[in-house]
């Protein structure tokens, strides 16, 4: 670590123009709902229930401890720093080092691109086996689709992306109103649920909340539209612990409900655990949630686009990238060389690669962030700087946060 690293003061390059500061409480907080809440759940409680049993709303409740370090991070270096490629501002500002700012910003980058692609990959299958359109047609009309509504304004795509985070969160409600009150109950007991104190169970829990914490990758993407929030420095932290908290809830409750719905042999490992819910349902029922399991999906990519067209405007825009990154468009203030680099790099990635593999990638990559981001903290704290209207935190929450996220990091890896 450097003694007395230079404080971090945000470069600016001369744009025509700046980002437009339109993102409310209420819509920022919809954003990240919707790259929190999404593909993730959709799919993951069948994994962790073939790791804990009935015990797997457990790991998600231990997943969300781990997760509340590192946001109560991001909260106050947001609110210090409130500029886009932000976890590439918060390790420059604690370590004074340039390469390293520049590192994280592209991991940063690296994990959105993979991600959205994986995303669009599992979209283009669900949009298939109800459209038997083939699936690199639809890869690119996902894409360009996303692009253009990316592109098109934050206001804009963001309220789009509102909209559909409403509806899949309108599904989740739906999974658990339809366990409880129209489905047999096949699965585990009220008392099944609740795990013994002392046992080898605990293993398999451990085990299922580093998969459970792929659901909560998403919140730390607010950051990165810090300079199109009204006042962030108030706004952010309000948001980002607003999203944690109704995320948890929602993946719990989903998570209780299905377990108890459904029988453990049949949850366990499925790829499509949350229509299991549904199997005796009419039709109509059926046909429907496929359909909002495809919005989730895509929902996803779009805001996936934003987030890492925004790292690479803001690393642009302080000499860490090509100046041509950090152009805004006149006509609708959002990064539109940076948008269109990334269409263009989801695409090939959607196409050409093996998605399945640099998926298992992206969790890995998060967590190494998370430790860099939560010691960048613990560093500017420790220099005593002088406290401005900002969000704070005891120095013990980013220490934590750097231990639980080194802990699953290197879990995640073994």
């Amino acid at each position: 670590m450097v003694e007395n690293p230079t404080p971090f003061v945000p470069h600016k390059l001369p744009p025509k123009t700046s980002l437009h500061r339109s993102l409310t409480l209420p819509l920022l907080t919809l954003y990240g709902l919707g790259v929190t809440v999404g593909a993730g759940i959709y799919v993951l409680i069948g994994v962790t229930a073939a790791q804990a049993g009935p015990f797997a709303w457990v790991a998600f409740l231990l997943a969300a401890i781990v997760v509340g370090f590192t946001a109560f991070s991001y909260a106050e270096l947001a609110t210090r720093y409130p500029v886009s490629a932000g976890e590439s501002a918060y390790v420059d500002a604690g370590f004074g080092r340039a390469d390293l700012a520049t590192a994280v910003g592209i991991l940063v980058a690296t994990s959105g691109l993979i991600s959205a692609s994986a995303i669009t990959v599992g979209a283009s299958g669900y949009l298939g086996s109800l459209t038997g359109v083939h699936s690199s047609a639809l890869i690119l009309g996902i894409v360009t689709t996303m692009g253009l509504l990316a592109w098109w304004g934050i206001t804009q795509s963001v309220m789009v992306a509102g909209i559909i985070t409403v509806i899949e969160i309108l599904g989740l409600i739906f999974v658990i109103g339809w366990s409880v009150a129209m489905t047999e109950r096949l699965g585990a007991t009220p008392t099944e649920i609740i795990p013994p104190i002392w046992g080898g169970h605990w293993t398999g829990i451990i085990s299922a909340t580093v998969l459970a914490f792929f659901a909560f990758i998403g919140f730390e993407d607010m950051v990165n539209v810090a300079e199109e929030v009204e006042n962030p420095r108030q706004t952010i932290p309000k948001a980002i612990i607003y999203t944690l908290a109704i995320a948890t809830i929602l993946y719990l409750a989903t998570c209780i409900a299905v377990t108890m719905a459904v029988p453990m042999q049949a949850l366990a490992g499925s790829s499509a655990p949350l229509t299991l819910v549904f199997i005796d349902a009419p039709d109509a029922v059926q046909i429907s949630f496929a359909a909002i399991a495809v919005v989730a999906t895509v929902n996803g990519v779009l805001i996936q686009m934003i987030m890492v067209s925004r790292v690479i405007y803001g690393m642009a825009d302080r000499g860490r990238l090509p100046a041509c990154f950090a152009r805004l468009s006149a006509k609708t203030h959002t990064p539109s060389v940076a948008t269109a680099f990334v269409a263009v790099c989801i695409l090939g990635l959607s196409l050409f690669l093996p998605i399945a593999r640099l998926s298992e990638w992206t969790s890995q990559i998060v967590l190494c962030v998370f430790v860099c981001v939560n010691l960048a903290l613990v560093a500017i704290k420790r220099r005593a700087e002088p406290a401005d209207d900002h969000f704070s935190i005891p120095l013990l929450v980013p220490v934590c946060g750097a231990i639980l996220s080194g802990i699953l990091l290197v879990t995640s890896v073994i």
